[in-house]
């Protein structure tokens, strides 16, 4: 069995994860594991990842909120470089905690981890001059299967600490989630 070598909690919703690894630091610098199977399982997580992705994006930039339907992925998150607002908002129709989103500061020098769990909505906008960021999926990218949710959706009121961030044109067209189709949102299953 493996040694338990960090720190999980849940935010303030079920199944979104605050991940915080141990680090072990010196004279030299750092060293930390940002993701072991065993450790992980032992903390709860123990969905398989089949992908890794890496952005780089400038200061004020937001990507989100994304979401797959049909294959959807949950999604480990942490920063290299930089500092990042990361959010996710529960979509799933029939959960307790619709239309709620939980907001994480995760940094390079906090190394602290977000999983966002299948179901959720997902996305990010960076406070530092840039930010290398990293996630691990439980799903493959399928182009045709993702959707997103308005950044600005005013029945969310997610607190994004910038006013006009720099947006993908895809993500500036996103539908409010009251206005996205029933039949595109996953549905809650306990």
């Amino acid at each position: 069995m493996a040694t338990m070598t960090l720190k999980c909690s849940e935010t303030s919703l079920p199944g979104v994860l605050l991940i915080e690894p141990m680090v072990f630091q010196d004279d030299r610098g750092f060293f930390m594991e940002t993701y072991h199977m065993g450790k992980y399982k032992e903390a709860g997580l123990d969905r398989p990842f089949v992908q890794d992705n890496l952005s780089h994006s400038r200061r004020h930039t937001l990507r989100g909120l994304h979401y797959q339907l049909r294959r959807p992925q949950g999604k480990l998150i942490y920063v290299v470089t930089g500092k990042i607002l990361d959010i996710a908002v529960d979509i799933r129709r029939g959960s307790p905690t619709f239309g709620q989103w939980a907001g994480i500061r995760l940094s390079a020098e906090n190394r602290r981890q977000l999983y966002v769990p299948e179901g959720f909505a997902h996305g990010f906008c960076v406070l530092s001059d840039s930010a290398d960021v990293m996630y691990k999926c439980t799903d493959l990218y399928a182009p045709g299967d993702e959707y997103g949710v308005l950044w600005s959706d005013l029945t969310l009121a997610i607190e994004w600490t910038v006013e006009n961030p720099i947006l993908s044109k895809k993500d500036a067209r996103n539908p409010s989630l009251q206005d996205m189709p029933e039949a595109l949102l996953p549905v809650y299953r306990t």
